[in-house]
């Protein structure tokens, strides 16, 4: 057997054990692809949105991914040693202007043309049927407040299923980031400034939420739940609410 032939081989087999590795790490990084945090498992109209940006920037990269493979293969097989000067000179111009250039350009088009939408989507523009409910961040903890129920509330939001509800987020101490995964996308909280996020659930549930932006070292205490509930149900918890006293729990604050 030639040299050639056993170097063919080589390759072949590192190529086919490349592959299958790459297989099994794929299959088992889409096992993680569940649960309380995750925005591929979306519970609303925009969260849905989010996870097809991410699926469609998952696949494009893949499709990448094996292009680029095939080319190295490619190129590892090919003996260039016969190839004239000028030929070389158009390839890599070829090179610098397709993959350097165009790939590039064209993802990032890609990406904008339907990340924009995405996300404009999750703007407060209108306020027609919508309800509003004000976060205030603090080390430790989120302080909910309705201002049409007078209602303050610690680390727990009730919505209404199928409602567009705007959130104005704030800060008191230092930046933190609101966030429901399955809900939405997230919005930094600011002291001094009130961003505004409008998150929708499209079905009954309790949702996690988190801080996604390191805030000190009690940051893990900066969790949240939100509980969605059907309009009849919302309806009962208002009642309640609003017959019962609201005691705010500042046992997590800390003092510096």
């Amino acid at each position: 057997m030639s040299n050639r032939k056993r170097r063919e081989l080589k390759e072949n087999s590192c190529i086919k054990r490349l592959a299958e590795v790459s297989i099994i790490a794929m299959v088992l990084s889409l096992t993680g692809c569940s649960g309380p945090l995750s925005t591929l498992e979306p519970s609303g109209p925009h969260a849905q949105g989010v996870a097809w940006l991410w699926w469609g920037m998952f696949w494009f990269a893949t499709i990448v991914l094996i292009g680029m493979t095939w080319l190295w293969w490619r190129a590892m097989r090919r003996d260039g040693t016969n190839t004239a000067p000028e030929d070389l000179q158009k390839k890599q111009n070829s090179w610098v202007l397709w993959g350097g250039i165009a790939l590039p350009t064209g993802a990032i088009t890609l990406l904008l043309a339907f990340g924009i939408p995405i996300g404009h989507r999750m703007l407060p523009l209108d306020t027609d049927g919508v309800m509003t409910i004000e976060i205030e961040a603090r080390q430790w903890y989120w302080q909910v407040y309705y201002p049409d129920l007078d209602i303050t509330l610690i680390d727990e939001i009730h919505i209404p299923v199928d409602t567009p509800v705007n959130f104005q987020i704030s800060s008191q101490d230092v930046i933190h980031s609101f966030w429901v995964p399955r809900l939405g996308g997230k919005v930094d909280a600011i002291p001094g400034r009130t961003n505004q996020l409008r998150l929708q659930a499209s079905e009954t549930g309790s949702f996690q939420g988190q801080c996604a932006e390191y805030c000190g070292v009690a940051h893990t205490y900066m969790d949240f739940i939100v509980h969605a509930h059907s309009a009849e149900d919302y309806a009962a918890w208002q009642e309640q609410a609003t017959d019962e006293p609201r005691i705010i729990d500042n046992s997590r604050e800390q003092s510096e």
